[in-house]
Order: C-alpha cells, then structure tokens, then sequence
C-alpha cells in the first residue's frame, strides 16, 4: 500500500458507481495489498471462507507462507487461545479501506482490515495504519493491545461520519444533540471506529461517537466491530440491531458505534436518522 503510494503510480480506475453516485475506486494499492493478504490466509487456513473487497485472479496467484509463530508481543496480550471449527469461520478483508482518500493522497484515513467472524459473530479483527505503521487488534475474550479512552462526551458528542455523507447526519445530529455538537467528517471506516478508541498516533482525530447513515460493506465495518466489542463497546445498525457477519457482503440500517456510553439510550435518541439515510 505504500510503495504504490510512494511511487505515484497508482493505475486508478473506477469499479463503477457506488449508490451515492460516487466513483468507486480501485488502485494497484487494493490489488497487490488483496493479493498479499487473500493467499496468506488461503495457504494458512485452507479450509476457511475468505471475504474479500477486490476480485482475486486466479492467475495472479501469490504463494505466501507463514511459519505459524505467533509474535511474542500478541502471545502475551492472548489470555484465552480458543479452537473453532474450520466452517464456522468467515474472515472479511479490506486489503484498503478508504481508496478515495489514498487517491487524494490523504494518507491518515487510510487502513487495511482483516476480520475474523464465528457463525456470524465479530471475534477477531485487525485495523492497520500502513503510513504511520500502527496496528490495532482484539479478540473477544482473548486479549487486545488497544483500549478504550477513560471518557467520553455524552452530552455534546464529538460525531465522526464519512466525509462524502457528512451533511445528512450533520443535520439530524444536531437535533438530537444540540449545537454544541462537533461533526468530525473522515475517510474510511477503520480510522472512524479509531477515533473512539486511545490511539497513540498524532494523526488520529477522537470522536465520542462514529454514525453511518447509508449503505455500507461488511468488509469495512467487522474489523471495527470486532474490536469495539471485546473492548465493551457496540456496534449497531441505527435500529440497535446486531450485524451479522455471514450472507449478504452489505448492511442497509445505517451504523452507529460506541463505547463506554449508554448504546440502546442512544438508538433511542436517533429515531429519524434511518428514515433520512434512505431519502
């Protein structure tokens, strides 16, 4: 990701439009990162079903193997290792999460995502800042290096959502909290679920709360979903539903992530949003 990133040759093309009528975007970025992490797990874990953002090309196969030493620095973060059966297992990828902004050249938004899912359930996930080299992981019951901050704005909530949606949620946040709301707009799903979390990375904005309005991929949301919820934290749909990690690739019910706060006070609090995502 960051030496296509570095070499400005980014053979940018667009994969059609998303249902926003933005350019969906795709690069060298997302394919060679796609490849690498695709047949990573694919040698590793055979028999496990992959998800993944980019198409993967037979033909461009990668044969990446890995020695299955588990570093020192997450073997003494893993309190409880668990063995799962193979088939109830799906894991997510983003081999880059916020394309736009990397075309942009605004390198903090961008991170690459893996996520690890059993019968549906977020268990495991990954979000890694490739230009300042932080990575963030937890697993539910297992252990995380990252945590949550020691407070949060419940009141007057710093908001961080999409930077391309920003007025749609901007308005209704500002019903149901008042002016002295701070509307945080960002690229990426990974960097939005790190702002409510203590990450020692300059570039990284805080926010108390992440809300999504419209559509949005499994792939860019498990890996967030997974940490906040080992963390104690939650991530919905707009209606306070659970999202389940099998099936279909997209959520329609819009998204709302917290932590360390009153979620279910919360939905209750944002009645309208729903209804103006799907204007």
């Amino acid at each position: 990701v960051r030496r296509v990133r570095e070499s400005n040759v980014l053979h940018e093309k667009s994969k059609g439009k998303t249902r926003e009528g933005a350019e969906d975007k795709m690069t060298s970025g997302d394919v060679l990162s796609n490849r690498k992490m695709f047949y990573l797990l694919k040698t590793a874990f055979p028999n496990v079903q992959i998800n993944t953002e980019e198409h993967v090309d037979a033909a461009d196969q990668e044969v990446i193997l890995w020695d299955r030493k588990i570093p020192e620095d997450i073997l003494k973060e893993i309190a409880t290792p668990k063995e799962v059966p193979a088939e109830s297992v799906t894991v997510w990828i983003d081999p880059l999460d916020a394309t736009q902004e990397y075309t942009e050249d605004l390198r903090k938004y961008v991170t690459t995502m893996v996520c690890v899912a059993v019968n549906g359930k977020p268990v495991l996930g990954v979000i890694h800042k490739p230009f300042s080299e932080y990575t963030a992981w937890a697993m539910v019951d297992g252990g995380s290096n990252v945590k949550a901050r020691t407070s949060y704005n419940e009141k007057t909530p710093r908001i961080v959502v999409s930077r391309s949606h920003s007025g749609m949620v901007k308005q209704v946040a500002l019903q149901t909290f008042g002016n002295q709301t701070t509307i945080i707009p960002a690229g990426g799903a990974g960097y939005k679920v790190l702002a409510l979390l203590d990450v020692p990375d300059k570039s990284q904005e805080k926010a108390d709360l992440y809300i999504h309005v419209t559509y949005i991929k499994k792939w860019d949301i498990c890996a967030g979903n997974a940490i906040l919820k080992a963390l104690g934290g939650h991530m919905t749909t707009l209606s306070g539903e659970e999202i389940s990690y099998t099936g279909s690739d997209g959520i329609e019910g819009g998204l709302l992530a917290s932590i360390r706060m009153n979620h279910q006070a919360l939905v209750r609090k944002l009645p309208d949003l729903e209804k103006t995502g799907h204007k």
